[in-house]
């Protein structure tokens, strides 16, 4: 099972949400391969600082992050791929519309609607506060995940 997040510059919302996942699934002992990626991400690029520093104050380190770019080959490989917003998911869906059926918004996926919201160019705070909302749906994915595919 591979699960990717995806972003616009992957050094914000994905990479904190595969930061978060990774934790997470390995708390619940889930064989789930987790990854992030940008539609619009500079290979190379670090996390953002407060990304970093709100991953540490959750006992995650994520300072070793190196964003990439999402290409043809990371997304036929990934079996559920998250966006951020909607329009994620559309721009995606345009260039590939092989994705269709196993791309949504992460929203979307935990049963939810809207999007979250990016934290870039933010204080500390808004880090927080897009992390924690990061937590709680990834909690809720992972255990789905988890009931679905019986991993």
């Amino acid at each position: 099972m591979k699960l990717l997040f995806i972003c616009t510059g992957n050094t914000c919302r994905s990479c904190m949400a595969e930061a978060i996942a990774k934790n997470e699934a390995e708390k619940m002992n889930l064989n789930i391969e987790i990854s992030s990626a940008g539609i619009h991400a500079f290979k190379g690029d670090g996390a953002s600082k407060n990304a970093v520093l709100v991953m540490q104050d959750m006992g995650i380190d994520l300072s070793c992050h190196i964003a990439r770019p999402i290409t043809q080959k990371i997304l036929e490989e990934s079996d559920i791929i998250l966006t951020m917003t909607k329009s994620h998911k559309d721009i995606i869906l345009s260039m590939f519309s092989f994705a269709f059926g196993k791309i949504f918004t992460i929203m979307e996926y935990a049963g939810y609607e809207g999007d979250v919201v990016d934290p870039f160019g933010g204080d500390y705070n808004t880090y927080k506060k897009c992390a924690d909302q990061l937590k709680n749906l990834i909690d809720k994915i992972l255990d789905i995940i988890r009931k679905d595919k019986a991993l």
